[in-house]
């Protein structure tokens, strides 16, 4: 996605969750993403679940087009997608919108405090197709 890892997340895949175990929380049910490959956590599952930033709460549903023996394709294939990343810590999606809203308006009160927030110009519909396919291209199946 393009955010830092700052924040806890997790996968859900066929009712499985995987992610970093908090010590704080004694919750049993988080796999260790740590020693999971994609491949068997996928198992025959058409989507998976993304939740980032518990707090934030930014929730994606993975699509698995077509799983192919790893000889064919050793690391998962980026096929396209849309848009730029929101930034970290913006405050979720109702954060987000404010902040596009502040953004692109100069007359918004929140407009310069946003930009200097930010600290550099965002554009939303920007995408990087390559670093996306090049950061793919680290997971292990």
């Amino acid at each position: 996605m393009g955010w830092y890892d700052y924040h806890l997340h997790e996968f859900e895949i066929a009712g499985e969750r995987y992610g970093i175990p908090d010590p704080e929380f004694d919750d049993k049910s988080v796999v260790s993403e740590v020693r999971v490959r994609l491949s068997k956590s996928l198992g025959g599952a058409a989507s998976l679940r993304y939740v980032y930033d518990f707090g934030d709460d930014w929730e994606h549903k993975i699509k698995v087009e077509k799983v192919l023996p790893a000889d064919a394709c050793p690391t998962p294939v980026y096929l396209g997608g849309a848009n730029a990343c929101p930034p970290e810590d913006v405050g979720g999606p109702y954060g987000y919108a404010g902040f596009l809203e502040a953004i692109a308006d100069s007359a918004h009160p929140e407009h310069e405090r946003m930009i200097d927030w930010y600290g550099e110009t965002f554009d939303p519909t920007a995408i990087d197709h390559d670093l996306i396919q090049a950061e793919l291209q680290r997971i292990k199946l």
